[in-house]
């Protein structure tokens, strides 16, 4: 490996590093001002009825879901929508963490909720400005410029 990929290599995982802390900073700031929708079912039906207050799509998979057909055509589905409405979209791995960063209760008995696809909505109002999604916007058009339309970013456990 020469010098030029092992720095490549660094700046890629610094990259993602910072991003995956965005995403994390975008969830908990959005949670606070209720633009989250959670499920794929629940998305689904927001980005039919208001697709325009949708600015980040987070279509989250683990490896032991990979094999679901299911899930996995609802993601090409969603992705193809987000693709023709200009919505960024990013592929999120992780499911506990994610679950921890939204204060989902292990311990419950309640049934889980589908963590899987994830909108943030801006309201129609600037009433709050996440740096964290401005970082994840950059990624996702960085992403792009460089023909990588899903780009993908692990949460992992702190």
């Amino acid at each position: 490996m020469t010098l030029e990929e092992l720095v490549a290599c660094d700046n890629a995982a610094q990259k993602m590093q910072t991003v995956s802390g965005a995403v994390e900073q975008l969830l908990v700031a959005a949670q606070r001002q209720d633009c989250l929708t959670v499920g794929v079912y629940e998305s689904a039906k927001l980005m039919n009825v208001d697709p325009d207050s949708v600015v980040l799509c987070l279509l989250a998979i683990d490896e032991e879901d990979e094999g679901d057909i299911a899930l996995q055509i609802h993601f090409t589905l969603i992705q193809a929508f987000c693709c023709d409405n200009d919505i960024n979209i990013l592929r999120v791995s992780g499911m506990q963490r994610l679950a921890k960063v939204l204060g989902e209760s292990l311990e419950d008995n309640s049934e889980p909720r589908d963590l899987h696809c994830i909108l943030v909505t801006n309201p129609h109002t600037d009433s709050w400005k996440s740096q964290g999604l401005e970082e994840v916007a950059s990624y996702c058009e960085e992403s792009r410029c460089n023909n990588q339309w899903v780009p993908y970013v692990s949460l992992l456990e702190r």
